[in-house]
């Protein structure tokens, strides 16, 4: 028994788990390639119902009518609000997969999207580890693996949705820890009065394009994205992302539901040396302490979170009428509470692509209050054209 715990924890410390990578555990974990894994204990929706898109709009900051007013959207093509494409985080975030006793960060993001998901819906997600690259060296957090989990959400009609293929950074949490001085900036990020002011009234600027048409004819190369900000990052924004359904994996719990799982799973917990409350792992997003023990300064953001607020300035520009085909992001520093994000973008091409549709190329951005870009990325967006 180590000072960090006591007989009462059940093996349960104070501290994160500590592993390493050894030839062991890669070759479990290459046995397990193809593997389709178990989803049922990180499902959070699985309809789409009015509530359900509501409350996951509310917990990213995305108003647009199309997905939340009922009577705007009886009179979109649709006939009917949707869900934003990226309510399918609200069924199912990710789950976690073997590498036992090491940290993780979501690295990057691909997404295909196939078809809208309307009120009644009900979504499936199939997951699937495709495998890992590495272990490789970096400077950021020592010997590293980046893996690969397809995840695919079907309709109840049998028809693919979407596609993410998410990619985490596996390292050892002793390295990260041990470097992360060499990383530390200033937070909480220190905005004066006027500079929130002027936050606050871009954000309130922001509107979707929604049933005026953005047409394919008039888009052209070198076009800018109307931007949408998010920030200053609270920890309520990571709480309201949270209750809108998204992320945990698996799903967070409470009291004894939770010690039951904690005592069966220890290293899902940890115990928090101020409350004496057992936490989970996921609370790196809004616990500073259990971030540092993660490398990091303080809490921070959700991967897919980010992706989110991205499809949010997407769609907002796309109109009620475009469709968002394809995106791709990779996420470069924590954007931590107190950080503000700006998410924009440049039309770089524009074509009609092999499935006839008329396309829109863009390079996106999210630029954070240190000029740092988050989350560089790219879409592509299916605009309507003035010959439909």
């Amino acid at each position: 028994m180590t000072t960090a715990e006591t007989s009462s924890d059940k093996g349960i410390t104070t501290e994160l788990a500590a592993g390493k990578f050894t030839d062991e555990m890669l070759q479990k974990m290459r046995d397990l390639i193809g593997t389709e894994l178990r989803t049922d204990s990180c499902v959070n929706n699985e309809y789409a119902t009015r509530l359900a898109i509501l409350r996951f709009c509310e917990g990213i900051g995305d108003d647009n009518p199309l997905w939340t007013d009922e009577e705007y959207g009886k009179s979109t093509r649709f006939g009917e609000i949707i869900a934003p494409p990226s309510f399918i985080f609200a069924c199912l975030g990710s789950i976690q997969v073997g590498w036992p006793g090491l940290g993780g960060f979501h690295a990057e993001t691909r997404m295909k999207f196939e078809r809208p998901i309307k009120v009644g819906d009900k979504i499936t997600a199939k997951v699937v580890f495709d495998g890992f690259d590495g272990p490789t060296e970096s400077n950021f957090g020592g010997k590293r693996i980046k893996d690969y989990l397809r995840q695919e959400y079907w309709n109840q009609d049998g028809e693919l949705v979407a596609t993410f293929i998410c990619s985490r950074m596996r390292f050892e949490r002793g390295e990260m820890q041990n470097r992360r001085e060499s990383r530390k900036i200033e937070l909480p990020h220190p905005w004066t009065d006027e500079q929130i002011e002027q936050i606050e009234e871009n954000i309130l600027a922001e509107k979707p394009r929604g049933a005026t048409p953005r047409y394919w004819e008039d888009v052209q190369v070198g076009d800018e994205l109307d931007t949408v900000t998010k920030g200053p990052l609270g920890l309520t924004d990571e709480i309201a992302y949270i209750a809108a359904g998204a992320a945990p994996v698996p799903r967070l719990t409470a009291h004894g539901v939770a010690l039951r799982k904690y005592r069966k799973h220890p290293k899902w917990a940890y115990r928090d040396p101020n409350t004496k409350a057992l936490e989970p792992v996921y609370s790196v997003h809004y616990n500073d302490y259990a971030a540092s023990l993660q490398g990091a300064q303080i809490a921070y953001d959700v991967g897919i979170q980010r992706t989110c607020w991205g499809l949010h300035c997407l769609t907002n520009w796309a109109s009620d009428d475009g469709f968002v085909k394809s995106i791709h992001g990779q996420y470069r520093s924590h954007v931590y509470l107190s950080d503000v994000v700006v998410l924009g973008g440049t039309v770089v091409a524009k074509e009609i692509d092999e499935d006839g549709d008329h396309i829109v190329e863009i390079e996106t951005r999210a630029i954070n209050q240190r000029d740092q870009n988050v989350m560089p990325g790219s879409a592509v967006i299916v605009l309507p054209t003035k010959g439909e």
